[in-house]
């Protein structure tokens, strides 16, 4: 067993969070609370940041993680899969964007661009967690 095995467990946890922090943001902006939106939505920064750092530290030294189950489930986890990858490669630009409107203080173009951000983004925590679930905890394998 690799000394890394704890790390998926440690991702899963992040993406859980981020997407916290995400809906959490959301619904404060709505409530126009600003200052605890722009907290939460850094948090969701910085806990994906720490998130990516954790997921290639992990593949870095593991490589990928074969996925146990046949049938049906297979197709069910690789169709998940295959929309997180290709969702979660738009999520840094997307981000990164949003929070430079936000900063530059150009409010009408970041809620524009958030109402995209956010969907992908919520969408990419949520299936990272249900990826994991369904890798080591319904099918067991081993990190």
């Amino acid at each position: 067993m690799s000394a890394l095995h704890w790390l998926p467990h440690l991702n899963a946890t992040l993406n859980a969070l981020s997407f916290v922090f995400l809906v959490s943001g959301y619904r404060l902006i709505r409530q126009k609370r600003i200052p605890a939106h722009r907290a939460c939505m850094l948090s969701a920064c910085v806990t994906s940041l720490l998130f990516f750092t954790s997921y290639i530290t992990y593949h870095s030294q593991v490589g990928s993680v074969e996925f146990p189950g046949m049938g049906w489930p297979r197709i069910l986890y690789f169709s998940i899969l295959i929309s997180h990858t290709l969702l979660a490669a738009t999520v840094p630009i997307l981000a990164i964007l949003t929070l430079r409107l936000a900063l530059k203080e150009n409010f009408g173009a970041h809620r524009r661009l958030a109402r995209w951000t956010f969907p992908i983004w919520a969408y990419v925590s949520v299936t990272g967690v249900v990826v994991y679930v369904m890798l080591y905890w319904i099918y067991g394998a081993r990190a």
